[in-house]
């Protein structure tokens, strides 16, 4: 067997999550303590039992941004679909991941609309990556009429022409990646702020306000973090050796507020519990950047596996991730590979719900 294979485990099809439940917080929860092993199976909801008054919580607001978009080409008629990447502010250029059928040329132009079909926006091709992503130059079509109210001078930032045009990039486990309007809430974290993630940070999906006031009331401190999620999360490791794998960089950020809060309550004997592997990759990360947590920001592309001495965290909420993606092997390094594949066979035996709009585990 090779390295990625111990990464690997096989999940009944109808155990993937197609939409949330009606309360996020109603999501059940496996709780798992790494120094005993023991298992206990209980709720999101029950999220405050197993808090200490003196842990600091730790989320990522970052914000999904409606990267998927849906058009076709002007030239052909062919139907077209892409995934916006990342954009460059000087030259105005999107990068765009796409898989459409025979060849973009340059100056070819793709004829993007909105969920309703009422407006459009027009991608110029001006190259391709070394990668073989697509770069395009987004414009309005000659003799666009807004709608009504619309403002279409304020479409400066590439999240201003996504939010108009673009739809809830679902992964394709999900409805194969088709979504509904209910989405557009569904795959948000209530606490989300900072545009710029082309995947949910899905572990705070389960969190509603009301949960956040009780775990606050209890005296938790709760500070946020910031890391756009980009699409390698959801890239399974195709190498068979990890020392192998390259991984994907994402940008993040972590203020003196929320050092200061960490610092302060693993002092007095409260813990860090990271909501999220995203969190996590901040926070390690950070850490690794100085001598003590201190504040930090840029891009990480640091890979968490075993044998990986956490330097932050003490605990950490997580959804149930795909087989061998690097999401399982950050969660192995944490609670042991023997520990945390025994923890998903329990998940499959009690039929748990994976992946995205799937239940929780909490490790600690």
């Amino acid at each position: 067997m090779n390295e990625i294979e111990q990464y690997d485990y096989d999940l009944p099809r109808e155990l993937i999550a197609q939409d949330p439940l009606a309360t996020r917080s109603d999501a059940r929860m496996m709780v798992v303590e790494r120094g005993s092993g023991r298992i206990e199976h209980l709720h999101v909801r029950d999220l405050p039992d197993v808090l200490d008054p003196r842990d600091a919580l730790v989320l990522n607001n970052s914000r999904v941004i409606p990267a998927r978009l849906v058009g076709y080409r002007k030239e052909t008629g062919g139907r077209w679909q892409g995934l916006f990447l990342r954009g460059d502010k000087d030259s105005g250029v999107w990068e765009i991941l796409t898989k459409t059928r025979g060849k973009l040329k340059p100056g070819e132009v793709i004829t993007v609309q909105d969920r309703d079909a009422r407006e459009a926006m027009e991608l110029v091709v001006v190259a391709r990556t070394e990668g073989g992503n697509l770069l395009v130059q987004p414009k309005l079509p000659a003799g666009f009429v807004p709608l009504e109210g619309g403002a279409t001078h304020e479409l400066r930032e590439p999240a201003d022409w996504l939010e108009r045009y673009g739809r809830v990039p679902l992964p394709p486990y999900i409805r194969d990646g088709q979504m509904v309007d209910a989405d557009t809430e569904h795959y948000q974290t209530v606490f989300a702020k900072q545009r710029g993630s082309v995947a949910a940070p899905t572990a705070g999906l389960h969190f509603t306000n009301r949960l956040l006031d009780r775990v606050r009331q209890m005296g938790v401190q709760v500070g946020e973090v910031t890391l756009h999620v980009g699409i390698g999360t959801f890239r399974p490791i195709q190498t068979e050796s990890l020392d192998e794998h390259q991984m994907h960089f994402e940008w993040g950020c972590l203020d003196e507020s929320t050092c200061g809060l960490i610092r302060e309550r693993r002092d007095h004997g409260g813990r860090c519990l990271a909501v999220g592997t995203t969190t996590v990759r901040v926070l390690e990360s950070a850490a690794r950047a100085a001598t003590n947590l201190q504040p930090w920001q840029g891009e990480t592309d640091i890979f968490i596996r075993p044998p990986f001495q956490f330097k932050v965290i003490d605990g950490l909420l997580t959804n149930f991730h795909l087989p061998r993606s690097s999401l399982l092997v950050l969660v192995s390094a944490f609670a042991t590979r023997d520990l945390a594949l025994e923890a998903y066979r329990k998940a499959i035996e009690q039929e748990y719900r994976f992946y995205s709009y799937g239940d929780a585990m909490f490790i600690y």
